[in-house]
């Protein structure tokens, strides 16, 4: 059995925490209605408000989805910096007499 996952718009989305805001029913009804996980409808509530306006949590959320994608760039670069200076100081094997004072 394959799995398909559904994508949803912003506007699907933002309509959909509007009706679950306005309606009289319980979340896990017009998550039905709408043929949406319970848990997603759940998620969105804390993306949008009931004016289809984004949360603090939402710009903070996005904030840390860049944070990590930078993080994991930096890490990335480092090991690979890591791996240069291994190789350039392998390459580096005579030893340097000019340095010793030979008195």
């Amino acid at each position: 059995m394959t799995y398909s996952r559904n994508r949803y718009d912003q506007d699907f989305k933002k309509n959909a925490v509007r009706l679950s805001f306005n309606s009289s029913k319980p979340v896990k009804i017009i998550a039905s209605e709408l043929g949406v996980p319970e848990s997603a409808l759940y998620r969105w509530r804390k993306l949008y408000t009931e004016d289809g306006k984004q949360t603090p949590f939402a710009s903070l959320e996005a904030e840390n989805r860049a944070l990590k994608r930078e993080n994991a760039e930096l890490a990335l670069e480092r090991d690979m910096l890591k791996k240069s200076a291994a190789y350039f100081a392998s390459l580096q094997k005579e030893p340097r007499s000019f340095l010793v004072n030979h008195y």
